[in-house]
């Protein structure tokens, strides 16, 4: 079967198309800021800059000015959580916060651990996707920014809501059906971001155990240094020296594309490895539709984990 021809569109091209324009950005603004550089993009340009935070208890303290926006209002059920809700209401909430193309936006996280920067990424890559123009992760979350001795309040911004026509693009995404058609094409790279333990099929939660068949293996883990994600200029090096800059598709997927929205932005946004993708449904719908997978246990195997996962669990 053929790539689709939408997918295999040479990188530039592809990431031309649909795509508005990009503002000049405030001077030192990146993808991934540190807590005094954010603290100075906000001294010179605070009223023009929105940062909202997706995890954490904002009522108990938040960067000043800051607007909440819980990580599971941009998430859908239990069964699928990595599945796109209604594109209209990602739209709503976008307003709602007070943003439009032109804000730039600051996405932060509690900064608890690493896996939690992947709620902060996630819905860096749903704000990408409905046309935000600039956008950026603080490094190490709220965390960070407290241990920085930097302001903080209890006090929620007043935010004025917009009426801005947000336009979903799928540039950044792949569908489950996409996928499928990759994995038979075998051209593209497909990267799973979940622990070696779920690659092998040793471990899984929401998924069957294995993975998408002909994927590669780099743990979200990897781009970290404790609780603070590498910066640009390393995460391209360790891109460049282990191969991942040369396919013409590269497509990040976990379990729920949580963890894969870090892969993403690290590859994407700090990389800059052109047409990579984040795989938003993941493990947790491939397996469901049935699609054979690697280093999948055969049934003996898949009977006796499955039951010894169940005893420890009721235990």
């Amino acid at each position: 079967m053929q790539t689709s021809s939408r997918l295999a569109l040479p990188a530039a091209l592809v990431a031309g198309l649909g795509v508005t324009p990009v503002l000049a950005a405030p001077e030192g603004w990146a993808p991934l800021l540190e807590p005094v550089d954010l603290a100075a993009l906000l001294d010179t340009h605070g009223n023009e800059i929105r940062v909202i935070h997706v995890t954490g208890a904002f009522d108990e303290g938040h960067i000043p000015g800051a607007a909440s926006a819980p990580y599971g209002q941009w998430r859908s059920g239990s069964e699928n959580p990595g599945a796109l809700r209604d594109r209209a209401e990602f739209a709503e909430l976008a307003r709602a916060l007070g943003l439009t193309s032109a804000t730039p936006t600051v996405v932060v996280h509690a900064g608890s651990n690493p896996t939690d920067m992947g709620a902060a990424a996630r819905v860096y890559w749903t704000l990408k996707s409905l046309g935000v123009e600039d956008l950026a992760l603080l490094n190490g979350g709220f965390a960070a920014w407290t241990e920085a001795g930097l302001p903080v309040s209890t006090t929620p911004a007043a935010i004025e809501s917009t009426d801005y026509a947000f336009e979903w693009q799928n540039t950044w995404r792949v569908s489950t059906e996409e996928v499928v058609e990759l994995v038979e094409a075998g051209d593209s790279r497909l990267i799973d971001a979940r622990p070696t333990g779920f690659f092998e099929g040793l471990q899984w939660s929401i998924a069957a155990p294995g993975t998408i068949r002909n994927s590669a293996n780099l743990t979200y883990e990897a781009f970290f240094d404790g609780n603070r994600m590498l910066g640009a200029e390393a995460v391209r090096d360790m891109a460049e020296r282990e191969g991942y800059t040369d396919a013409p598709l590269t497509v990040s997927f976990c379990n729920t594309g949580h963890w894969a929205a870090i892969n993403w932005f690290a590859l994407s946004e700090l990389a800059q490895v052109p047409n990579t993708r984040l795989y938003a449904e993941s493990m947790a719908e491939y397996a469901a539709k049935g699609h054979p997978l690697d280093n999948a246990p055969n049934r003996l195997v898949y009977f006796w984990r499955s039951t010894s996962r169940w005893v420890s669990e009721f235990f």
